[in-house]
């Protein structure tokens, strides 16, 4: 497998991950298959996993996360400023891990890969060659 498809499928799996996370969010996802189901269910575990955060805050918190996931998605799926993107993608990753660790133990990362998730956002910021992205474009 050539590192041009490789970097394609990372954008599209780390992009894939980020907008099923916000479908979930938002109710998109059927409930068999959904975590969350609801906006009101995600800040209540934006609250478990930051308990660091007054609850004030946490609506806030819950809103950040989900515009940097949407934003960060849809960079990479265009392929623009893709270096950039994957590393603060690979950054919010670890972020997420972190916090789920330190509130909620650590399998969950596992079994919801987000250090792998994270690894892989780290390893696409470091592909410099280009393959169907708009930075080639511009």
């Amino acid at each position: 497998m050539t590192k041009t498809i490789i970097k394609l499928f990372l954008r599209l799996a780390i992009s894939a991950g980020f907008l099923s996370a916000v479908a979930d969010r938002f109710g998109i996802w059927s409930a068999e298959a959904s975590v969350w189901g609801n906006w009101g269910n995600f800040v209540q575990y934006t609250e478990v996993i930051n308990p660091w955060f007054p609850t004030s805050l946490v609506p806030t918190l819950a809103i950040i996360a989900t515009t940097a996931e949407i934003l960060f998605a849809f960079f990479l799926l265009i392929g623009f400023k893709t270096e950039l993107f994957a590393k603060l993608s690979g950054f919010l990753l670890l972020i997420f891990a972190l916090s789920m660790t330190f509130s909620i133990g650590i399998k969950g990362t596992f079994d919801y890969s987000v250090f792998i998730a994270s690894a892989g956002a780290f390893a696409l910021s470091t592909m410099k060659e280009k393959y169907l992205e708009l930075d080639q474009v511009i």
